[in-house]
């Protein structure tokens, strides 16, 4: 990977956050972890976070609720949902208010890896289109202006 990812762990659970950690270590990203939606905005205040992994279900403030606050703060940061009761009704939701995926516990590290490659990827593409259609919004006002350009020389040079 050309580029040092940052991915936030957001889960109550000691262990989770553990095992997360070491997943993610192992996969050559660096990993951060807070055990509350608090300690969570926190570091992203502090650090340049790409992902966030968080729980859906914690005290004080809910997944849902986090997300919210990181999208607020930063629109650019991918939001993963953490989930160890998944349905339909919670996953519909935290996709409507901006979530780019879920992962269900217990975690499969293949599954880990996966989601966050192609958050990571989708965050690169948007970052690409965004590019593009900013060379593409250039190249429409200059050839008129270089094509005005040409017209004035050329009946000059007549």
């Amino acid at each position: 990977m050309s580029e040092t990812r940052h991915i936030l762990v957001v889960d109550d659970e000691q262990e989770v956050r553990d095992t997360l950690y070491n997943v993610l270590k192992s996969l050559d990203y660096v990993p951060h972890v807070a055990a509350s939606g608090k300690e969570a905005l926190e570091i992203i205040k502090n650090e340049r976070i790409d992902v966030v992994l968080s729980d859906l279900y914690m005290p004080e403030m809910d997944g849902i609720e986090l997300l919210k606050r990181v999208k607020a703060m930063n629109s650019k940061v991918v939001f993963l949902m953490i989930t160890a009761h998944p349905t339909i009704e919670t996953a519909v939701d935290a996709i409507k208010k901006g979530a780019y995926d879920y992962l269900t516990k217990p975690f499969h590290i293949e599954e880990v890896r996966l989601k966050i490659n192609r958050a990571l990827e989708r965050k690169g593409m948007a970052s690409s289109l965004k590019t593009a259609n900013g060379i593409i919004w250039a190249l429409i006002f200059s050839i008129p202006l270089w094509l005005i350009l040409g017209i004035i020389l050329a009946r000059l040079l007549k």
